[in-house]
């Protein structure tokens, strides 16, 4: 799973997801990519469960990238611990998503394999996305 080697702060706030990004909004690598429609979160294991979705439909051909890191971490305290004692320890690793984010590119297979392949890594995704393509 994807997650940062070194952060200079193990411990961060939330910050915000509203606005545009940017950078991102655009398709620099492929012919095909999956575009955020709304904002949130989302964490590295939905970002690998979407990519094994989109490479295994794709029967590994064409190229991907995945566009979004999970730089952020997310804290969690243990089930059943009293308030206070400060903040817990970091449980997951997240992306910040903006609107008009691209999350995935791909190129090298045809229209129709590609879009069901980011519909079905869409599935794995918190967030509601879009299918845009490179217009020629």
């Amino acid at each position: 799973m994807l997650s940062p080697k070194n952060v200079k702060f193990r411990k961060q706030f939330r910050g915000r997801t509203t606005g545009s990004p940017d950078r991102g909004n655009t398709l620099n690598f492929g012919d095909y990519g999956l575009q955020a429609v709304e904002c949130g979160y989302i964490n590295a294991r939905q970002i690998e469960a979407a990519r094994v979705a989109l490479t295994r439909h794709a029967k590994r051909a064409g190229k991907s990238w995945i566009r979004s890191f999970p730089d952020i971490p997310v804290t969690k305290k243990p089930a059943e611990v009293r308030m206070g004692k400060g903040k817990g320890a970091t449980d997951a690793w997240v992306a910040r998503i903006k609107p008009g984010k691209i999350i995935y590119e791909m190129e090298g297979i045809s229209r129709e394999i590609a879009k069901e392949a980011l519909r079905l890594a869409a599935r794995k995704l918190s967030i509601k996305t879009r299918f845009v393509e490179r217009s020629k």
